[in-house]
């Protein structure tokens, strides 16, 4: 029973008993009172009925009237006159008593009986007879029943008014308990929340102060697990110089095209500038690249330095012709680096572009990027040479892909598969199954997204697609209620039309929101306010929202704490191979006691080895998925 209930009962119960003891402390003084003054006045009554009569006690008519015209009046129950000497009634007038107005249950209470009052009449000094006169009470009962409804009604306003200041007070008392139920049940979403405003009650001020120490404890702890999980990614994953990726992740994250950049003769400039002005160029070519990946529509690029002046540039999604404008670009820019004091007539930098089809071996790729960087350098007048050796794709043309798409998204030749995500602690019990998606070319073969996405993403389709998987996933659970997980685009999320069609869609089907978690991929998060605003709508439609491809921006962990995320997926290259590289283990374990300190569940993505899952199970994650598990498969 909550508080606001129990003060109103309590309050109910003071009046009633505050009334009750009222009540019979003033019945039984009011009772004696008027009791007195019944009996006082029958007496009065009767004495001056005695002497009125005395001068006419021998005209029978005379004393009738005059005993008439008393009890007319109304205040008397009986009035007799008997004749001392032989007891015989002379002249008496009675009614019954008719109490009007007042509950028979009260007369029978207050118990409230006629008092009466005797007088003599005298001729002379001879006693002739005696006057009898009982009061009717009823004025009296009529009088103490107004006075008691008004103490009633009096006690009822204050009990009215009590109870609305008493709320009143209560609630503005109680408020920052109700903060204090937030800041929990924020504490249970993974957020960290503190109370600025201190209460005034010593009581409730001091629980505050305990409440938003414990927070930021929490908020400390969790920032220094962060910190060390973004040093370790940081000594295993980047370049110290530039800040880029370096050698080893690119070679984990080959896809669809890739890029070379090679400075020409570093070992002469060293010799020629210096070693720091010759830092500085390299600096400033990491700069050209970091910025060429941090366009919206580029977050999934990925630049690195390989060692000394050769530095990578992973671009998914780029097709032979937009590949090839990238690196005049690039090439054109590096041309306005060119060191003062540095007269060699050679281009600042080569370029090599390859394409890369999934599953291809890393050597070939880097193979061909020696190709293509050799023939660029036998080439002074256009230091760069793309190679279309490999394409992304089956061999057709952007009207061929255009075309058999848009059919497919229209009429629904999609079909959907599920690859299972496992506990690790027992990989027999299912946590959820990811849906992935196959488009049905014109021949109805279906088509593996990798090849497909990247024309959607050129063509500007991706809310499209999104919608379809999210109606085809919403249709499949209607029928089948298992759990699931659906990734959805960046694109699609920061387009305002998408959301809110994607809102509508879900607020339409509340009943399924315990079977679907929304998948964001962390390379395409938008902005922290932009991604608060985000996962507030996604969340308040009833679904709930995760992250995948998770460890590469670590240093955005602490605005993830606010979103209330359902889990996060570990990217399957900072999984590859971590039964035989330390620093990998490290860093995992790092990021699983960040997470594990705000009881975030924490996935690896793409397992693929025996060895690689035992690792994971004896770091303690949460779940578990990858080829090993189960590949994706129609149900």
């Amino acid at each position: 029973m909550s508080l606001r209930k129990q003060l109103f009962l309590a309050i109910c119960l003071f009046l009633l008993v505050a009334f009750s003891g009222s009540f019979f402390v003033s019945l039984e003084s009011s009772r004696e009172q008027m009791l007195g003054q019944l009996r006082s006045h029958a007496q009065d009554a009767a004495t001056a009925l005695g002497l009125s009569l005395t001068t006419q006690i021998d005209d029978t008519a005379m004393i009738e009237l005059m005993v008439s015209s008393i009890f007319d009046s109304g205040y008397f129950s009986s009035i007799r006159i008997v004749n001392i000497a032989d007891e015989q009634v002379l002249v008496e007038r009675d009614a019954p008593a008719r109490i009007e107005g007042v509950p028979d249950w009260f007369v029978r209470l207050v118990n409230l009986h006629p008092q009466g009052g005797d007088a003599l009449i005298m001729r002379g000094w001879e006693q002739v007879a005696r006057v009898e006169v009982l009061s009717n009470p009823q004025f009296a009962l009529a009088k103490l029943w107004d006075s008691t409804l008004g103490s009633l009604v009096w006690l009822l306003l204050c009990g009215l008014l009590s109870a609305m200041f008493g709320g009143w007070l209560l609630r503005r008392q109680l408020r920052p308990l109700d903060k204090m139920v937030k800041q929990a049940e924020a504490i249970s979403k993974r957020e960290f929340l503190s109370l600025p405003k201190l209460p005034r009650t010593p009581e409730l001020k001091r629980v505050v102060l305990a409440m938003n120490q414990m927070v930021e404890k929490l908020k400390a702890l969790f920032a220094e697990e962060a910190a060390r999980s973004e040093k370790l990614r940081a000594d295993s994953y980047q370049d110290s110089l530039t800040g880029l990726a370096n050698r080893r992740l690119l070679d984990e994250q080959l896809a669809d095209h890739l890029l070379m950049l090679r400075i020409n003769d570093l070992a002469g400039l060293n010799q020629r500038l210096g070693g720091q002005r010759t830092d500085a160029l390299i600096g400033t070519v990491g700069e050209l690249l970091m910025r060429l990946t941090q366009l919206p529509e580029r977050r999934t690029w990925l630049a690195a330095r390989n060692r000394g002046g050769e530095f990578s540039l992973l671009t998914p999604g780029l097709d032979d012709n937009d590949a090839a404008r990238l690196c005049a670009e690039i090439s054109a820019t590096l041309e306005n680096l060119r060191l003062t004091g540095d007269s060699d007539s050679m281009p600042v930098a080569h370029l090599g572009s390859v394409a890369y089809q999934p599953g291809e071996p890393a050597s070939d790729v880097l193979l061909r990027l020696d190709q293509a960087l050799t023939q660029a350098q036998q080439h002074p007048e256009r230091p760069w040479v793309h190679l279309d050796h490999a394409n992304t794709a089956p061999n057709q043309s952007q009207h061929d892909w255009r075309t058999w798409i848009d059919d497919a998204l229209t009429h629904g030749k999609l079909q959907l598969y599920f690859q299972p995500v496992v506990q690790c602690a027992d990989t027999s019990q299912v946590l959820h199954h990811k849906v992935l998606a196959r488009l049905l070319d014109p021949n109805g073969e279906a088509i593996a997204a990798g090849h497909f996405l990247p024309w959607i993403e050129r063509l500007g389709w991706s809310a499209r697609f999104d919608l379809a998987m999210l109606d085809a996933t919403l249709d499949y659970l209607a029928v089948n209620r298992w759990p699931l997980a659906l990734s959805l685009s960046g694109t699609t999320l920061r387009d305002p039309q998408s959301l809110r069609l994607i809102l509508q869609t879900l607020d339409s089907l509340p009943e399924l929101a315990p079977l679907l978690v929304l998948e964001i991929d962390e390379r395409q998060l938008p902005p922290p306010d932009e991604l608060q605003r985000l996962s507030q709508s996604l969340l308040g439609t009833g679904y709930r929202i995760g992250l995948q491809h998770f460890g590469g921006s670590f240093s955005q962990i602490g605005n993830l704490t606010q979103l209330g995320l359902a889990y996060l997926k570990i990217d399957g290259s900072y999984i590859r191979g971590i039964d035989e590289q330390r620093d990998k283990r490290l860093f995992i374990e790092a990021i699983f006691r960040a997470t594990n300190s705000i009881d975030l569940p924490l996935i690896a993505e793409r397992v693929e080895t025996p060895g690689e899952l035992e690792a994971i199970k004896s770091l303690g994650l949460f779940g578990v998925m990858g080829r090993l598990i189960g590949p994706p498969e129609p149900m």
